[in-house]
């Protein structure tokens, strides 16, 4: 439970820090038209543990229908449950969770040249103990791209990760 609120403190803080160029939209749609559910599509079965990044050009399945190609699911990761898609400002967007037998370091290496490879540029950076966090962005003159990875290492199993992202206007 405090590794969750932990994470969801960690997330707001990167949101907020993402978020302070930006203009406030004033259309932006009533919360109950923004929350949809979306199954994401299943991963592929667990690899093992693996100790380097995969490449970028890794078969990696997006994380929802629609999703920018810096939003996968980390190869070989089991899914938690289904994408939580949402229509914002900055345009759609999702969250997803899951867990992979990968270190947190890998998981964030992953994702970072992902983000790379995308164009986006860092906004922050994390890392405390069991715990690792990334966040990029296409900055205040761009699109409103998006995107957040939180990976932590679960005592005595795998890593726990939780992936945010916005696709941009």
């Amino acid at each position: 439970m405090k590794r969750s609120l932990a994470a969801t403190a960690i997330v707001a803080a990167m949101v907020l820090a993402g978020c302070g160029d930006q203009e406030p939209a004033s259309d932006a749609p009533a919360a109950r038209e923004v929350a949809t559910d979306v199954a994401a599509p299943a991963a592929g079965p667990a690899s093992g543990s693996e100790v380097t990044p995969p490449g970028i050009a890794a078969s990696a399945v997006p994380a929802a229908a629609g999703a920018p190609s810096f939003a996968v699911i980390y190869p070989g990761a089991e899914l938690k449950g289904p994408a939580t898609l949402a229509q914002g400002p900055s345009g759609p967007g999702g969250i997803v969770e899951f867990t992979t037998e990968a270190d947190p370091e890998t998981v964030i290496a992953f994702y970072r040249k992902r983000a790379e490879a995308a164009g986006l540029k860092q906004i922050t950076s994390m890392n405390r103990g069991d715990a690792q966090a990334y966040s990029a962005g296409d900055g205040a003159n761009g699109r409103g791209q998006l995107m957040q990875v939180i990976a932590t290492r679960i005592e005595g199993g795998p890593t726990d990760v939780q992936l945010d992202w916005t696709t941009g206007r």
